[in-house]
């Protein structure tokens, strides 16, 4: 046995990806040890535990960890019931993460600083393999590991509001006027937009749930004003099939919001490219650049960006990555991905080969592991962690032999609570997908089938909002 050996895996993460990787790691027999930068498990999680999910509970909960939750007594939510993500903590994450096969091996308030393997740089090879990895915490504690699974997500990496994936100027100057996606609109933030004028950018699902409640809020507040921005000329992708969606939760959502626009109720703005942000006495005017050139200003009293997330690679400078230049991925996962050429088509189940880099023993799973790309899937995580954990413990049969077991209509975000059904903003997958195991993923068409105006001068070409129907 080597010096590795008998170190510990160190999850990154202690989400629903990060805790089904323990659980994996439990079964297998190796010694793990997950680092959480929250305070509490799920702790990303919470932070949206006022939006239900479109995936009923039996696609949201890992296999191994049910395993270790039945042995437990658990009782299981309804299979067939739309939970939250405060009932996902409630209900499942943090139970498991109390059980005695993982609590003792859970560190919260450990936020990772950097990672290395010790004593050797990004630029020595000679018994790089042999060397543990070397995990450096915010506090200056340092950790030893035999491998990396980085579950930690992009939460705390929300994409800007610049067309050219720059800050606008001043946007960082405006922050006390800005939120980021799924803020809580009728609940604890209630106060920060009743009675005011709320500016919510992006054109996924993100968005139409932030629009859906902010519409409702101003229905029983007076003075409250809802605009909505978009950077494509036409809202079609956000409306979805409407009353011949395949998929009726979602083709609801798209009426809806519709519903609202055409009442006047929300005003749309389309080929909106935000250019600068300037403080105007507690207010914000949000300077927009048209294709043309030309340019207005909108005051509002708060902006919401809901434009997706990214991730970042910064705590991993010093090992061997191989990421590709456009989606932040792996170079084998990224064309599988890459919303730019997939057309609700179908990722084909991936694992550890697809996720592994030059720098042996590091993983990143998750949300992290699709880069830039919008359509991940929770249960995509779970498969990606049994395939890397199989492979850790040696069993490669187990390892290369993925499957995905998916609803029809997919695994993506989430919905108002009155939502009833499930949805997904992939699509549903047909015969031909289910046959291949692969998942649906993509916006229609692609970005590449729907041509944006170039916008002049200084102004990189706007796109669609990277943000996307998948990221929650």
């Amino acid at each position: 046995m080597s010096v590795l050996d008998e170190l510990p895996v160190v999850v990154i993460g202690a989400g629903p990806v990060g805790l089904a990787a323990a659980a994996h790691l439990h079964e297998r027999g190796l010694p793990f040890l997950v680092v959480e930068a929250g305070d509490t498990a799920g702790a990303a999680v919470r932070q949206w535990g006022h939006v239900r999910v479109f995936s009923p509970w039996r696609y949201n909960v890992d296999p191994a960890a049910r395993r270790l939750l039945d042995d437990a007594g658990w009782v299981a939510p309804a299979e067939d019931a739309l939970p939250t993500g405060a009932e996902l903590v409630a209900d499942y994450l943090q139970p498991f993460a109390e059980l005695p096969q993982l609590k003792p091996h859970l560190r919260y308030g450990a936020r990772v600083e950097a990672i290395s393997r010790l004593g050797l740089d990004r630029l020595r090879t000679a018994g790089r393999e042999q060397a543990p990895f070397l995990i450096r915490l915010a506090d200056g504690d340092e950790l030893l590991a035999r491998a990396v699974i980085d579950a930690s997500g992009t939460w705390g990496t929300p994409n800007v509001l610049g067309a050219s994936g720059l800050p606008a100027r001043g946007e960082n100057g405006v922050a006390a006027n800005l939120e980021h996606a799924l803020p809580d609109v009728l609940g604890a933030d209630r106060d920060r937009f009743a009675g005011r004028h709320s500016l919510v950018v992006g054109a996924g699902h993100s968005a139409a749930n932030t629009l859906l409640s902010l519409a409702e809020l101003a229905a029983a507040e007076p003075g409250t004003e809802v605009t909505w921005a978009i950077r494509s000329s036409s809202p079609a992708r956000t409306y979805g099939g409407g009353d011949a969606d395949a998929l009726p939760a979602r083709g609801a959502l798209g009426s809806r919001l519709r519903e609202h626009v055409e009442a006047g109720r929300i005003r749309l703005l389309t080929g909106f490219s935000v250019h600068a942000l300037t403080p105007a006495d507690g207010r914000v005017a949000v300077v927009v650049r048209h294709a043309d050139g030309a340019e207005e200003s909108v005051v509002v009293d708060r902006i919401v960006a809901a434009t997706g997330f990214r991730p970042d690679h910064s705590i991993a400078a010093e090992l061997r990555l191989d990421l590709d230049p456009v989606m932040g991925a792996t170079r084998a996962l990224a064309p599988l991905i890459d919303p730019n050429e997939h057309s609700c088509g179908t990722v084909p189940p991936h694992g550890v080969d697809e996720l592994a880099h030059p720098e042996v023993g590091y993983y990143a799973v998750g949300m992290k592991s699709y880069g830039r790309a919008p359509t991940f899937l929770m249960a995509t995580g779970y498969e990606q962690v049994r395939s890397v954990v199989a492979a850790l413990a040696g069993d490669w049969d187990a390892a290369r032999d993925v499957r995905l077991d998916l609803p029809e209509t997919g695994v993506c975000n989430s919905n108002p609570a009155d939502s009833t059904g499930t949805d997904s903003c992939c699509g549903p997958a047909t015969a031909a997908d289910t046959a291949g195991r692969g998942l649906a993923t993509g916006i229609s068409g692609g970005l590449l089938s729907a041509p944006l105006n170039l916008v002049s001068l200084d102004v990189a070409p706007a796109g669609d909002q990277t943000g996307g129907c998948c990221g929650s």
